[in-house]
């Protein structure tokens, strides 16, 4: 690691920005507009602190500020190294403009508890800049643990009996997994190595896993699982699915930006910085990490096939490409490493747009079922446009964000010593790739390709080789969509054509059908512009990935934590 570390407030004052935007969050709470100005002034302070320690980063420097002495001698730390750094950019660029678009979102839908979402929000923010700029284990592990209780307003603020369980279910999960998992790990290392410092634990634990490796393989478990948690490895994973009874722009932040990226961080910080690259390897826990991640991305994928609701869809595609994540980093290969974190911003921007499109939709039309969105490209040609592009990059076709990732984890896997378990890698790519495209074409499909008048309910595109058509009513009633939901609730009184909400929005397509919209007219500017410049960035990263400084980070950290040059080969 490098040894050029200057004392600055930036890391601080990054934190800081916005946990001061929650305070005046509230003050404002009876102005609406400043409410909502204080989010997009934070948002746009606290990209900028981050960004203004990028060139010193790529020019190996690190910035550190400390409180000093916490505990046992453990100092309260921040420091803004290149793999904090990559996660920081990446969340403090992605809440500029979803500030915007939750402000579109909620006032669309006229929402309650406005004041409380945007707090809620910011100090998500706060707390998840911490994690990426925390120094040791036990400060990861403080805003590890708030990150999940300032997010647990945002996941019950329907505030139903279905929003308070799944509100309930998630604080579980993610308190087992960090306020057991990740604290008793930590309290491991530190009683192993006696210090929790990232890139100074490695050599204690070194000579634990000389005399006892089973027990250093269970401190390595300890903490992959307790982070992999809120990454939402199998089978630590059903929180996820059901906090999409949040509004939108929450599960954009949980699925996109902060919570389960979190997760995947945590992670990364175990393989690179806590065991670091050759004691995993030597502990032999990299291959069943990563093998436990290639099972969760293709189960999560045979899976998504069956959701007809599109939110619900997206958070079992999240659950799989999270996972796409970890794998890359467990295969310890320079190609891999590179393309598992490269994959932190390339599905950050295209899941970002797969939800803020479907919030859309919902805001314009209230239709959340896929099988009730037949010829609603017309009414929404932008929204399902961006959808379409990234959903692409999402099964890894060429020219968006997710081929470069995977392209690198492909080659990754095939370098790597362990030929057979590389190959099966490499196939659980490429098998993982195909089905993506199964569950986001019918999407696209219907949208595009069939009228309101005669449909499929669970849409394929019709072939001789297959795809006849059903009656609507029986595939949606097997597919646990409006005739019998995902948690088993009959919906009575559904018709294709009559579901009305109080604001005179259908359920699917209004009688007539959809009117035809421009781009222009088919939502408000608050989400459309977000929703064009965050699939733009999406694209960017595919064609240009060197110009957007993530790839060149996640060179930097695959030559620091591998001790090899590789820059000029990827870049």
């Amino acid at each position: 690691m490098t040894e050029h570390v200057v004392a600055s407030y930036r890391p601080l004052a990054a934190v800081l920005v916005s946990a001061l935007a929650v305070a005046l969050i509230v003050a404002s709470h009876r102005r609406p507009n400043v409410r909502e100005g204080w989010s997009v002034l934070a948002a746009l302070a606290k990209f900028g602190i981050v960004a203004s320690m990028l060139p010193g980063v790529l020019n190996g420097l690190e910035y550190r500020w400390s409180l000093g002495e916490f505990v046992f001698g453990i100092e309260f730390a921040l420091r803004a190294d290149a793999l904090g750094l990559l996660f920081a950019m990446l969340a403090s660029f992605l809440w500029i403009f979803t500030a915007f678009y939750t402000t579109g979102y909620m006032r669309g839908l006229d929402e309650h508890a406005q004041t409380r979402f945007f707090a809620s929000f910011a100090a998500s923010l706060s707390a998840a800049i911490g994690i990426a700029f925390a120094e040791n284990l036990v400060v990861i592990f403080i805003f590890y643990e708030l990150l999940s209780v300032v997010t647990y307003p945002l996941v019950a603020h329907d505030e139903t009996e279905e929003a308070r369980t799944a509100g309930r279910k998630y604080l579980a999960y993610t308190f087992f997994g960090g306020g057991f998992l990740v604290l008793g790990g930590t309290a491991l290392v530190y009683w192993a190595a006696g210090t929790v410092q990232f890139g100074e634990t490695a050599e204690g634990l070194r000579m634990l896993a000389e005399t006892d490796p089973i027990i250093a393989q269970g401190i390595f478990a300890f903490l992959a699982l307790g982070f992999g948690t809120k990454a939402a490895i199998m089978p630590f994973h059903s929180w996820l699915p059901d906090a999409m009874v949040a509004p939108t722009p929450v599960s954009g932040l949980l699925h996109a930006v902060a919570v389960v990226k979190s997760g995947a961080f945590g992670v990364a910080r175990v393989l690179l910085d806590v065991f670091e690259p050759d004691l995993t390897a030597d502990i032999g826990m990299h291959i069943p990490l990563a093998a436990l991640a290639a099972f969760t991305f293709l189960t999560a994928s045979f899976i998504a096939l069956r959701k007809d609701n599109l939110k619900r869809r997206l958070a079992y595609s999240t659950i799989s490409q999270l996972s796409y994540i970890i794998m890359g980093m467990a295969l310890l290969t320079p190609y891999g490493i590179v393309g598992g974190l490269l994959h932190i911003p390339a599905h950050a921007f295209m899941k970002l747009t797969l939800f803020f499109c479907a919030g859309a939709i919902h805001v314009e039309t209230h239709t959340d079922d896929i099988s009730r969105m037949a010829g609603i490209g017309k009414r929404m040609p932008l929204t399902m446009g961006a959808f379409t592009i990234a959903a692409a990059g999402m099964a890894g076709i060429p020219l968006v964000a997710g081929f470069v990732s995977k392209f690198y984890m492909l080659v990754g896997a095939l370098g790597m010593e362990a030929r057979i378990a590389g190959a099966i890698f490499a196939g659980s790519l490429i098998i993982s790739g195909v089905l993506n495209i199964a569950y986001f074409w019918p999407v696209v499909y219907t949208a595009f390709f069939e009228s309101e008048d005669e449909h499929d309910a669970k849409p394929l595109a019709e072939f001789p080789m297959g795809g006849i058509r059903q009656s609507y009513q029986n595939v949606v009633a097997a597919d646990g969509g409006p005739a019998a939901d995902d948690g088993g609730h009959e919906d009575e009184g559904h018709d294709e054509h009559s579901d009305h909400d109080d604001h005179g929005h259908h359920n699917g397509p209004p009688p007539g059908g959809w009117d035809r919209r421009t781009p222009f007219t088919e939502s408000t500017w608050l989400m459309m512009v977000p929703i064009t410049v965050i699939v733009t960035g999406a694209v960017v990263l595919g064609v240009i990935p060197g110009m957007t400084g993530f790839l060149n980070l996640a060179i930097e950290i695959s030559e620091q934590v591998l001790d090899v040059t590789i820059g000029g080969g990827l870049a």
